[in-house]
This record gives C-alpha cells, sequence and structure tokens, in this order.
C-alpha cells in the first residue's frame, strides 16, 4: 500500500483532547512514534475538562511521560468541567481562539467528530472550525455507545511502541482502572484490529479519520 505521508515534514504538532486520557487512548502510538522518527517536534498538548484535581494532575503527568524526549513542548491542561463542554461553548471558544493565535500546527490530532460523546464532538467540531487550512486527523475512542466509524487513515506501530502506550496509559491513570472497559486488552485489541485492517507489517496500528486531505 503507497503511503503519502512524511512524518518528516511535521514540524508542530497539536494535540487536543477533551479529557485527560482522551489524546493518550486514541493517538498516543502515533504521538511515540512520531517523536521517534522526528525528536525536533514542536508539540502543543491541551487537555480541555481539568476541574477534576486528580484528574489533572493524571492528565498533566501523563503527557509529560508521552512526550519524554521532545525537543519543545507545552502541556494545557483547562479546568471546564466533564460532561458540560456543549454549554460552555463560548468560553471553550476563546481558548481554541487564543491557541490558534500562538500555535501554526502542521498536523492536529483531535477527536472523533461523530464520537457520541458530547464533549468529544465539541473539540472535533471546533478544531475544524479554527483551524480551516490544515491536516486534522480524528482519533477514536472505544466505548460503551459503539461509535467507532470506519477510519480512513492508520498508522501502522511497531510491538515495542505498542507496549510502550499500554504501559504509559495503565500507569498513569490510576482514576479510570475501576472502569471495566480501561484495560490493558482493551487497548491491545484495538490496536490488533486497526492492524489487521491495514495489513500492518508489525501487525498493529491507530486508526484515524480524515475527512479531506490535499496532496
Amino acid at each position: 500500500m503507497l503511503s503519502f505521508f512524511d512524518p518528516t515534514r511535521v514540524r508542530r504538532l497539536l494535540c487536543l483532547g477533551a479529557h485527560s486520557d482522551d489524546i493518550e487512548i486514541g493517538a498516543g502510538g502515533t504521538i511515540l512514534r512520531l517523536l521517534a522518527e522526528h525528536p525536533g517536534l514542536e508539540v502543543r498538548w491541551v487537555v480541555f475538562c481539568g476541574a477534576d484535581d486528580r484528574r489533572r494532575a493524571e492528565a498533566a503527568a501523563s503527557a509529560d511521560r508521552f512526550l519524554d524526549g521532545c525537543r519543545t513542548k507545552r502541556v494545557d491542561v483547562h479546568a471546564f468541567r466533564d460532561g458540560y463542554l456543549p454549554w460552555q461553548g463560548e468560553k471553550v471558544k476563546d481558548e481554541f481562539e487564543a491557541l490558534k493565535r500562538s500555535f501554526d500546527p502542521d498536523l492536529i490530532l483531535t477527536q472523533f467528530r461523530d464520537d457520541r460523546h458530547q464533549d468529544h464532538r465539541v473539540v472535533s467540531d471546533l478544531a475544524y472550525n479554527t483551524w480551516r487550512n490544515h491536516t486534522v486527523l480524528e482519533y477514536e475512542i472505544l466505548k460503551y455507545d459503539g461509535d467507532l466509524g470506519r477510519p480512513n487513515c492508520y498508522v501502522p506501530l511497531g510491538a515495542d511502541v505498542c507496549d510502550k502506550k499500554v504501559e504509559l496509559l495503565m500507569g498513569a491513570f490510576a482514576t479510570q482502572r475501576s472502569r471495566q472497559w480501561f484495560t490493558d486488552d482493551t487497548f491491545r485489541a484495538m490496536l490488533r484490529i486497526r492492524g489487521v485492517e491495514c495489513n500492518a507489517p508489525s501487525r498493529f496500528a491507530e486508526a484515524f479519520h480524515c475527512r479531506k486531505i490535499v496532496l
């Protein structure tokens, strides 16, 4: 399969997530691969729902671990209320506009627009509203709603990258370990399924939705 994606052309990476673990679950392996292949990346990592102090601390610590070795990084964890982003829209939009003025990314990783979680949809919609001339990849998060969709962009990942992603996830989010879906086999299952779908030589991959690409 022919790939048009050259990670060395990505100089500035923007990672957007509604909740403390969204970016890592949806795109953690891809971020680890990008940094391994191009450590000179400039990364902005933004989490919007951080009103809970424990989850806020987890978000900041996890981002630092996933971005270990990154030459230039900035992690922002905002204090919006979990589950209420659509009803805090004006202030959320203000944060996006401020980010737009300070950072011009080559690649944006954000939530899936058709995700059934209301917070996820707000982040995705505002990403597209804010950056009109940028490459956007929407990551996926497995959950009860059964809303994964049919992704059309795949990033093959080595087994070592997958192991590191799962290890970091399970070690970072103590507040989530009681949830029945937050288990290492959940994350490994998704990586394996997407690896099958793209015939990854490594057997593993993360998948994204790409709505528009210019070659």
